[in-house]
């Protein structure tokens, strides 16, 4: 597989996080360019293929912003408000466009984690 994919687990909960939604944006000279937004399946993968397939991905920064606030409080997690997770934005880069980059996030409502994955 080529291309930019995710996956969000609730490590509070033991299970993936279902519709969460994850914008993402191209980093370049002028600043972000908004690309499009995704929403995680009850796997807490995308539906539909990777976010950015091997025709669209091109080398460069990009940045993932999962909006976590609206998922944690849908599922009772204990919060103050403001919450000290709301959004969680992970800048990567891509140099090679024909490897697969699969950028994990592992989500409680007061820390999170996330590695390159295969």
């Amino acid at each position: 597989m080529t291309g930019l994919t995710t996956h969000v687990l609730d490590t509070a909960l033991g299970q993936p996080a279902d519709a969460l939604k994850i914008d993402l944006y191209r980093i370049g000279k002028d600043g972000r360019q908004f690309l499009k937004t995704v929403y995680t399946n009850d796997d807490g993968r995308i539906d539909g293929g990777p976010i950015l397939s091997i025709h669209e991905i091109e080398t460069g920064q990009y940045e993932l912003v999962f909006h976590v606030g609206d998922y944690l409080r849908r599922t009772g997690a204990a919060m103050s408000e403001p919450a000290f997770l709301e959004d969680i934005p992970i800048r990567f880069a891509i140099a090679d466009v024909t490897a697969h980059y699969h950028v994990p996030l592992l989500l409680s409502a007061h820390g999170y984690s996330t590695y390159r994955g295969s």
